[in-house]
């Protein structure tokens, strides 16, 4: 991309990558400080729930940037283990470990003269953020098993789904990482923030899904609408491009209609899971003593601890049932690290 057309694309108004919709004053304030950005080495953070379109954010500040000719290189840190995310992001040298069997280049090598998104950043254990900070601050690392120092030019961005913050006053991210990765932090507003979008994003995916599937579903139902309209969304756009592919595969003709929705859009569920309706501690309290769980000379101890394991467990147990077991997904709508999902199905005997 010449230097000529990336100054056009930096004077644009509309959204800053293809696939980015949504023409309201919350996402037109993002798309402004992208522009803005995207011409700097600085490390950028991005912050907003699961699905409101951090990595299309995270790679438009790679192509509208110097080092759009270089490799732009995604990592999952939720999705694996320790000592495996430590090689695929450094690499590691033949008989490291077990397994090692050859070299390997990681990711930050790979991204070399580009962009490396580290994608749920607040998953990653304190001894990884140590080497991460070597990094961004000296941008050199070695691989696992080896003494050898390689150098890099890679700029960072990274996301997380928590506010890193809170994180760091929880003890669970170091305070110097969270200062150096937060040079420029981008908002990414929900979608029940941004309803004035919803519209443009339904008519946008209509169109995507109705030209895969060899069909032509092209006008929403006012009562849809309206349903589309007042739904929380918390899955946020993901949730609502995935819920206009199911109504155009069910489609009989060329309207989306009520009826091709879920029945949680049309609120005939509980929106969110986990979101209860108030509980009667005292009712809760006979209840457990009259099923044996807790004493009544023991509630004022045990009653605290024995609701909370209850409602965590039943909610693990829900969000796993909705996620096909997946635990990767499911920790990633709790908010929790993989390996903290897998403790927690052990110790209330979900695992199977």
């Amino acid at each position: 991309m010449t230097a000529t057309r990336v100054a056009a694309e930096l004077n644009e108004t509309g959204p800053p990558i293809p696939g980015l919709i949504g023409s309201g004053p919350a996402m037109e304030e993002v798309y402004q400080l992208t522009r803005k950005v995207a011409q700097s080495n600085a490390s950028v953070l991005l912050l907003g729930e699961t699905g409101t379109g951090k990595e299309l954010i995270a790679k438009a500040l790679h192509r509208l940037s110097p080092r759009n000719s270089g490799p732009f290189v995604r990592v999952n840190c939720g999705a694996l283990a320790e000592n495996l995310l430590e090689s695929e992001l450094f690499g590691h040298v033949r008989g490291s470990f077990t397994g090692a069997i050859d070299n390997r280049t990681g990711r930050f090598e790979a991204a070399h003269t580009g962009t490396v998104f580290l994608d749920e950043i607040n998953s990653t254990t304190a001894m990884l953020q140590v080497k991460l900070l070597r990094v961004l601050q000296e941008h050199e690392f070695e691989r696992v098993g080896d003494t050898h120092t390689i150098r890099v030019d890679t700029r960072v961005i990274a996301a997380s789904n928590r506010d890193l913050l809170q994180e760091t006053e929880a003890g669970r991210f170091r305070e110097d990482l969270y200062y150096r990765l937060n040079v420029i932090t981008i908002h990414l507003p929900p979608l029940r923030e941004r309803r004035e979008d919803i519209a443009e994003l339904v008519h946008h995916f209509l169109k995507i899904y109705s030209q895969a599937n060899n069909c032509h579903v092209v006008h929403v139902e006012l009562k849809a609408r309206e349903a589309l309209m007042a739904y929380d969304w918390p899955g946020n756009v993901r949730e609502l491009q995935n819920y206009v592919e199911r109504a155009v595969v069910l489609a009989p003709g060329d309207e989306l209609t009520c009826d091709l929705l879920p029945e949680t859009v049309l609120g005939q569920k509980p929106r969110r899971i986990g979101r209860h309706r108030a509980v009667d501690l005292e009712t809760l309290a006979a209840e457990l003593v009259e099923q044996g769980i807790t004493t009544a000379g023991s509630q004022a101890d045990n009653l605290h601890g024995t609701i909370v394991n209850r409602v965590e467990r039943e909610l693990i147990a829900q969000v796993m049932a909705t996620c096909d077991n997946v635990q990767t997904k499911a920790a990633a709508r709790l908010g929790i690290n993989r390996n903290t999902l897998h403790k927690k199905l052990k110790e209330y005997e979900l695992e199977k």
